[in-house]
């Protein structure tokens, strides 16, 4: 438990690190690699160069600023990124190194105001935060250890299947090498590729979210080759995977993560709204809401560019021609002339509220939704404009957690 002092002095700091958060979390992952660069083998480094990940280390820091006298409150969000950390492989050593960069950065930012009182009252509150996370971490990496067939860290998985999508999407499938049983996942949940790509220094960890649904023989991921362009950097593992990953080839994958997970239990409508290659966990949950819930209505919503990047249609149509409680409706942005001749569409646009007032009957239903930030924010907005209640709307953001209310 934290001082009272020590509660009150953490406090005092939240508009100061609301107004600096971006530059401490800039300076820490600098100086921390500096100091520590074996651990550009853990962090992605497009989401460094695109400062996404200092953004959403600014949040989290606030935010536990913020409830520091209430932490319970963040204990979903805590949650969140301890499935990432297991995934990852974040271990109780990596603690006291990013302890000791946070607050050399929080010093080096703020200078004189970061007096002696704030540092050693961060560095109590950091403790207890930390701890906080190791616990949840250790628990979370035995239960996927004592799962039948499951593991701790990474395994070998052998590519049986390389299968292409679309102009820009390939599916990978995946087999244990030691021949070994697949534990259980849930739809929605991803796993980590670990990879050494010839030519890079540092190995390089990208999660995937699982494309099919549980219970099968294999797991299946189905990964967008991002080329990039003059804001974003090109992928180097997806397109390292699309290009030289062939059948045969072994990946080191981690035990199935996440909590953006499909509830069963439930028997209320569900809306399945994907953009992009988004629709991968949500393609997973239909599979299993068809097999499972054939009498509980879904409604799969998908939004691509057209059908040069539309993944997996004919997967969902099928689906939805095969099983009564199944409706798909796809909309392009950009159609081209022959989606426009073939009709294989069924409205040109985007996402909206008139639309998803216009498809289904009321607000009474499970929103699942996953895509680009663009997407997601107005989605998210949509559905809150429509008073769905925030227990009904669930969402994954692909990569660093961010806002919505931005």
């Amino acid at each position: 438990m934290l001082s009272p002092q020590t509660i009150a002095i953490i406090k005092s700091t939240v508009p100061v690190l609301e107004v600096h958060g971006k530059a401490i979390t800039t300076r820490f992952y600098e100086m921390m690699f500096a100091s520590h660069p074996e651990l550009l083998n853990i962090f992605n480094h497009a989401n460094q160069k695109q400062g996404r990940q200092q953004t959403a280390l600014a949040n989290a820091v606030y935010a536990a600023a913020a409830h520091i006298d209430n932490l319970e409150a963040i204990l979903p969000a805590v949650k969140q990124i301890a499935h990432k950390h297991r995934s990852l492989g974040i271990k109780p050593e990596h603690y006291p190194i990013v302890g000791e960069n946070l607050l050399a950065a929080i010093k080096d930012v703020l200078g004189d105001a970061a007096t002696d009182e704030i540092i050693n009252a961060w560095a109590e509150a950091y403790g207890v935060i930390a701890d906080a996370f190791i616990s949840v971490e250790e628990g979370m990496y035995r239960e996927a250890e004592a799962a039948e067939g499951g593991w701790r860290d990474f395994r070998d998985f052998v590519v049986v299947k390389k299968e292409k999508e679309s102009a820009v999407v390939t599916s990978f499938y995946l087999k244990p090498k030691d021949g070994g049983p697949l534990p259980p996942f849930q739809p929605g949940q991803y796993i980590s590729v670990k990879m050494t790509v010839p030519g890079e220094t540092h190995t390089h960890i990208r999660q995937y979210s699982l494309s099919d649904s549980p219970g099968k023989e294999y797991y299946r991921i189905s990964v967008k080759r991002e080329d990039g362009g003059e804001e974003k950097p090109a992928g180097i593992v997806s397109c390292y995977l699309h290009s030289h990953v062939q059948e045969g080839d072994i990946l080191q994958i981690s035990a199935p993560a996440g909590d953006f997970i499909l509830d069963t239990e439930a028997d209320t409508p569900v809306v399945l709204l994907s953009g992009g290659v988004g629709l991968t966990p949500l393609v997973s949950m239909l599979q299993t809401l068809a097999q499972r819930q054939p009498k509980r209505p879904v409604t799969f919503i998908h939004a691509a560019r057209n059908s040069l990047t539309h993944a997996m249609k004919e997967q969902v149509t099928q689906l939805a021609r095969r099983h009564e409680n199944v409706r798909s409706y796809v909309l392009y942005s950009e159609p081209t002339e022959e989606d426009r001749k073939l009709g294989g569409f069924d409205k040109e646009g985007h996402v909206d509220l008139p639309l998803l007032q216009s498809l289904l009957p009321d607000n009474r239903a499970d929103f699942y939704f996953c895509g680009p930030v663009p997407f997601m924010k107005t989605v998210y907005r949509a559905l809150q404009e429509w008073g769905v209640p925030h227990e009904r709307i669930h969402y994954e953001f692909f990569g660093p957690m961010g806002s919505l209310n931005e």
